[in-house]
Protein backbone atom coordinates (compact mmCIF):
# COMPACT_ATOMS: atom_id res chain seq x y z
CA UNK A 1 0.00 0.00 0.00
CA UNK A 2 1.56 3.35 -0.94
CA UNK A 3 2.16 5.81 1.84
CA UNK A 4 -0.27 8.70 1.79
CA UNK A 5 1.69 11.62 3.27
CA UNK A 6 -1.50 13.12 4.66
CA UNK A 7 -1.96 10.08 6.91
CA UNK A 8 1.54 9.85 8.33
CA UNK A 9 5.23 10.33 7.79
CA UNK A 10 6.89 9.45 4.50
CA UNK A 11 8.16 5.88 4.29
CA UNK A 12 11.89 5.44 4.79
CA UNK A 13 14.08 2.52 3.77
CA UNK A 14 16.24 2.45 6.91
CA UNK A 15 14.60 0.91 10.03
CA UNK A 16 16.09 3.54 12.32
CA UNK A 17 14.87 6.35 10.06
CA UNK A 18 11.39 4.79 10.10
CA UNK A 19 11.47 4.70 13.91
CA UNK A 20 12.61 8.34 14.12
CA UNK A 21 9.86 9.44 11.73
CA UNK A 22 7.30 7.43 13.69
CA UNK A 23 8.35 9.19 16.90
CA UNK A 24 8.34 12.58 15.13
CA UNK A 25 4.80 11.95 13.89
CA UNK A 26 3.69 10.86 17.38
CA UNK A 27 5.21 14.02 18.92
CA UNK A 28 3.58 16.11 16.20
CA UNK A 29 0.20 14.71 17.16
CA UNK A 30 0.73 15.98 20.72
CA UNK A 31 1.30 19.53 19.50
CA UNK A 32 4.06 21.98 20.34
CA UNK A 33 5.32 23.24 23.70
CA UNK A 34 5.75 19.68 24.99
CA UNK A 35 8.37 18.35 27.41
CA UNK A 36 11.21 16.17 26.18
CA UNK A 37 10.20 12.54 25.66
CA UNK A 38 12.43 9.48 25.91
CA UNK A 39 11.87 6.19 24.06
CA UNK A 40 13.42 2.75 24.22
CA UNK A 41 13.78 1.16 20.78
CA UNK A 42 12.91 -2.51 20.86
CA UNK A 43 13.86 -5.06 18.20
CA UNK A 44 10.52 -6.75 17.45
CA UNK A 45 11.96 -10.14 16.49
CA UNK A 46 14.22 -10.30 19.55
CA UNK A 47 11.39 -9.21 21.86
CA UNK A 48 9.01 -11.87 20.50
CA UNK A 49 11.59 -14.61 20.98
CA UNK A 50 12.84 -13.50 24.44
CA UNK A 51 9.72 -11.91 25.98
CA UNK A 52 6.62 -13.26 24.16
CA UNK A 53 4.26 -12.04 26.90
CA UNK A 54 5.56 -8.49 26.67
CA UNK A 55 5.46 -8.66 22.85
CA UNK A 56 1.75 -9.62 23.06
CA UNK A 57 1.13 -6.79 25.52
CA UNK A 58 2.70 -4.32 23.08
CA UNK A 59 0.74 -5.77 20.16
CA UNK A 60 3.88 -7.10 18.46
CA UNK A 61 3.07 -10.80 18.47
CA UNK A 62 1.96 -10.69 14.83
CA UNK A 63 4.10 -7.72 13.72
CA UNK A 64 5.66 -7.63 10.28
CA UNK A 65 9.36 -7.04 10.98
CA UNK A 66 10.06 -6.07 7.38
CA UNK A 67 7.73 -3.08 7.63
CA UNK A 68 8.95 -1.82 11.02
CA UNK A 69 11.59 -3.95 12.79
CA UNK A 70 11.97 -1.45 15.66
CA UNK A 71 9.22 -0.36 18.01
CA UNK A 72 9.56 2.85 20.06
CA UNK A 73 8.32 2.45 23.63
CA UNK A 74 7.84 5.74 25.49
CA UNK A 75 9.49 5.83 28.89
CA UNK A 76 8.48 7.63 32.07
CA UNK A 77 8.46 11.40 31.95
CA UNK A 78 11.78 13.15 32.34
CA UNK A 79 11.71 14.82 35.79
CA UNK A 80 10.76 18.49 35.50
CA UNK A 81 13.58 20.87 36.27
CA UNK A 82 16.30 18.26 35.70
CA UNK A 83 18.81 19.37 33.06
CA UNK A 84 18.68 16.98 30.11
CA UNK A 85 22.41 16.21 30.15
CA UNK A 86 22.26 15.32 33.85
CA UNK A 87 19.21 13.10 33.32
CA UNK A 88 20.82 11.27 30.39
CA UNK A 89 23.91 10.69 32.54
CA UNK A 90 21.78 8.62 34.95
CA UNK A 91 20.38 6.25 32.30
CA UNK A 92 21.34 2.64 31.75
CA UNK A 93 19.41 0.34 29.43
CA UNK A 94 18.74 -3.39 29.82
CA UNK A 95 20.19 -5.68 27.15
CA UNK A 96 16.74 -6.13 25.56
CA UNK A 97 16.77 -2.48 24.43
CA UNK A 98 18.27 -2.15 20.94
CA UNK A 99 18.46 1.64 20.99
CA UNK A 100 16.92 4.78 22.37
CA UNK A 101 15.48 8.02 21.09
CA UNK A 102 14.67 11.43 22.46
CA UNK A 103 12.42 14.15 21.15
CA UNK A 104 12.96 17.67 22.42
CA UNK A 105 11.96 21.18 21.36
CA UNK A 106 14.47 24.01 21.18
CA UNK A 107 14.93 27.50 19.80
CA UNK A 108 17.62 27.92 17.18
CA UNK A 109 19.05 30.76 15.17
CA UNK A 110 20.24 30.76 11.59
CA UNK A 111 24.02 30.74 11.09
CA UNK A 112 23.84 34.40 10.03
CA UNK A 113 22.85 35.35 13.59
CA UNK A 114 25.94 33.80 15.21
CA UNK A 115 28.07 36.88 14.52
CA UNK A 116 25.67 39.08 16.50
CA UNK A 117 25.67 37.02 19.73
CA UNK A 118 26.78 39.32 22.56
CA UNK A 119 30.01 38.27 24.25
CA UNK A 120 30.05 37.30 27.90
CA UNK A 121 26.45 36.15 28.37
CA UNK A 122 25.79 33.45 30.94
CA UNK A 123 23.43 30.58 30.00
CA UNK A 124 20.30 32.33 31.29
CA UNK A 125 21.09 35.58 29.48
CA UNK A 126 21.97 33.74 26.25
CA UNK A 127 18.70 31.78 26.42
CA UNK A 128 16.76 35.04 26.88
CA UNK A 129 18.65 36.69 24.01
CA UNK A 130 17.88 33.79 21.64
CA UNK A 131 14.21 33.71 22.72
CA UNK A 132 13.87 37.41 21.88
CA UNK A 133 15.82 37.29 18.58
CA UNK A 134 13.56 38.11 15.58
CA UNK A 135 15.08 35.31 13.45
CA UNK A 136 14.63 32.53 16.03
CA UNK A 137 13.05 29.29 14.90
CA UNK A 138 11.28 26.72 17.04
CA UNK A 139 12.41 23.21 16.16
CA UNK A 140 11.51 19.73 17.33
CA UNK A 141 14.48 17.38 17.23
CA UNK A 142 14.09 13.63 17.37
CA UNK A 143 17.40 11.81 17.76
CA UNK A 144 17.90 8.05 17.95
CA UNK A 145 20.91 5.79 18.42
CA UNK A 146 21.34 2.03 18.35
CA UNK A 147 23.75 0.04 20.51
CA UNK A 148 26.02 -0.46 17.49
CA UNK A 149 26.45 3.32 17.14
CA UNK A 150 24.03 3.84 14.24
CA UNK A 151 22.37 7.26 14.49
CA UNK A 152 19.48 9.09 12.92
CA UNK A 153 17.75 12.42 13.49
CA UNK A 154 14.65 14.25 12.34
CA UNK A 155 14.12 18.01 12.55
CA UNK A 156 10.76 19.72 12.19
CA UNK A 157 10.37 23.49 12.21
CA UNK A 158 7.24 24.83 13.86
CA UNK A 159 6.66 27.20 10.93
CA UNK A 160 6.77 24.24 8.50
CA UNK A 161 4.86 21.75 10.63
CA UNK A 162 4.16 19.04 8.06
CA UNK A 163 5.31 15.40 7.68
CA UNK A 164 6.63 16.29 4.22
CA UNK A 165 8.84 19.07 5.67
CA UNK A 166 10.83 16.91 8.12
CA UNK A 167 14.58 16.90 7.56
CA UNK A 168 16.37 13.62 8.36
CA UNK A 169 20.04 12.74 8.63
CA UNK A 170 22.48 10.92 10.87
CA UNK A 171 24.58 13.97 11.75
CA UNK A 172 22.01 16.71 12.30
CA UNK A 173 22.27 16.83 16.13
CA UNK A 174 25.66 15.29 16.96
CA UNK A 175 25.86 16.43 20.59
CA UNK A 176 22.53 14.91 21.52
CA UNK A 177 23.36 11.73 19.59
CA UNK A 178 26.62 11.45 21.58
CA UNK A 179 24.75 11.89 24.85
CA UNK A 180 22.24 9.18 23.90
CA UNK A 181 25.01 6.81 22.76
CA UNK A 182 26.71 7.26 26.13
CA UNK A 183 23.63 5.73 27.82
CA UNK A 184 24.72 2.36 26.36
CA UNK A 185 28.28 2.51 27.66
CA UNK A 186 28.85 0.36 30.73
Amino acid sequence: MPNDSSSGPPMAANPLTRAVLEIDEYASGLGWDQPARLFALVDNHQLRSQEPGLARQLGLDGADDTAAPLTPVEQDEIPAGTPLDEFLGTLAWPDAVAGCALTVERLMLPPSAEASVPVGLDDAALTKWVAEHPDRQEVRMTVAVLRDGTRESALRLREKDSPTEVLTGAGLVPGLAEALAATFEA
